[in-house]
């Protein structure tokens, strides 16, 4: 269990490149990365527009003379000092995150990225290679990843009570964006403009979540080749989709799909991953975290709560309040950033780590999916060879 135990030497001395006013995702990234004391948020470039950037960093505590007007003069200026920052978070819209993480690993910093981490595989690929030049690492914030019981269920899997897994069910699919939101939601409108969003809506957005979880939970397993079908149910969003079905037909005989939607009306948020072995079920429902749900044929179904002795104990290690006391999405995201903390300092130090987090390459296949998706969708929801 976590106590708030120092688990680096010191604090990372951290930036943002975004995050500012009226950023929800922002306030996740604060919220998590100084949680547990790794992180100091000395600087940033929070906003496009410079006046409201500093304002919003003088309020959060950040010197007047570190809030810049943008994180090229960021780059440059504040890692002259001797007090400069070693690592920054990327919180803006999608289609920034490639030019950014690139200045970044330029300038000698460690990176978290929202994902995507840019757009082709091509550049992540380019980014890969210059993190490992420069000895620095990538996070990618697949914030639900650092949820106990998806550690848990990793465990059930690489112990083999599920037996020989055979289907992996994965959804997404909430309803918010059942009608046309972005008319009066700057932060959807961007979401839906293939120029700032990508190649893809749903697919890139929230997809790729499940998609990382069962790349968690069942790591042995890789694609061999899927089949993708895309929908833009409210028409002005095309060709970006707001619904997709992919199926995947995985390396060892297993299969799978991911339900993408942003109109499932009704649904809050409607994220589920179900991996189905030979003797036995698990399921887990992103708005009941704390609970996995474990049936073997034959016998009574359990739910496995989080916290509990019966657990693994990879799956405990993180908890952060007993048994019983509900934990959340913020707990989860600073499960990561600690992780994050961990591999940077280790990196610095030349060190190997032992545990697992979303790193470069989870970025890397989440992009390298979206590419497979939209091209099988594109050609007519074909099925296509996994490049």
């Amino acid at each position: 269990m976590i106590f708030g135990n120092k688990v680096i030497e010191k604090p990372l001395r951290w930036a943002m490149v975004g995050g500012g006013y009226g950023s929800q995702i922002g306030y996740i990234h604060r919220s998590a990365a100084l949680r547990d004391f790794n992180f100091e948020l000395l600087a940033g470039a929070f906003d496009v527009d410079p006046q409201k950037g500093k304002e919003f960093g003088v309020q959060m505590h950040v010197d007047s003379d570190r809030c810049y007007p943008d994180y090229k003069t960021m780059f440059a200026e504040d890692v002259k000092r001797p007090d400069g920052i070693q690592a920054v978070s990327i919180a803006t819209p999608n289609g920034t995150h490639y030019e950014i993480c690139k200045a970044a690993l330029e300038a000698g910093l460690h990176v978290v990225c929202e994902k995507p981490l840019c757009f082709t595989s091509t550049e992540a690929e380019e980014l890969a290679a210059l993190a490992d030049k420069n000895n620095k690492v990538i996070g990618i914030t697949y914030g639900y990843s650092g949820h106990q019981m998806i550690e848990q269920a990793r465990e059930m899997v690489a112990d083999g009570a599920l037996g020989e897994i055979r289907i992996i069910n994965m959804q997404f699919a909430h309803g918010f964006h059942n009608v046309a939101v972005e008319a009066n939601t700057a932060s959807t409108k961007w979401r839906v403009d293939p120029k700032i969003a990508g190649p893809s809506y749903v697919l890139g957005d929230i997809g790729t979540h499940p998609l990382y979880l069962s790349e968690v939970i069942a790591p042995n397993l890789k694609i061999k080749r899927l089949m993708c079908s895309r929908q833009s149910f409210v028409k002005s969003r095309a060709p970006l989709e707001d619904n997709a079905y992919t199926i995947m037909e995985y390396d060892t005989g297993a299969v799978g799909t991911v339900w993408s939607c942003a109109v499932d009306a009704g649904s809050m948020h409607g994220q589920k991953i179900r991996i189905i072995g030979e003797k036995a079920s698990l399921e887990w429902w992103d708005e009941h975290p704390n609970q996995l749900r474990y049936e073997v044929q034959n016998k009574p179904a359990q739910v496995l709560e989080r916290g509990m002795g019966y657990l693994a104990p990879q799956a405990i290690a993180e908890d952060r309040i007993g048994a019983g006391h509900p934990e959340g999405l913020f707990e989860a995201w600073a499960n990561l950033y600690r992780r994050f903390a961990m591999a940077m300092v280790a990196k610095d130090n030349k060190q190997e780590t032992d545990f697992w987090y979303p790193d470069v390459k989870a970025g890397m296949e989440g992009v390298r999916w979206v590419e497979n998706c939209v091209r099988s969708a594109d050609d007519g929801g074909i099925w296509i060879d996994y490049k």
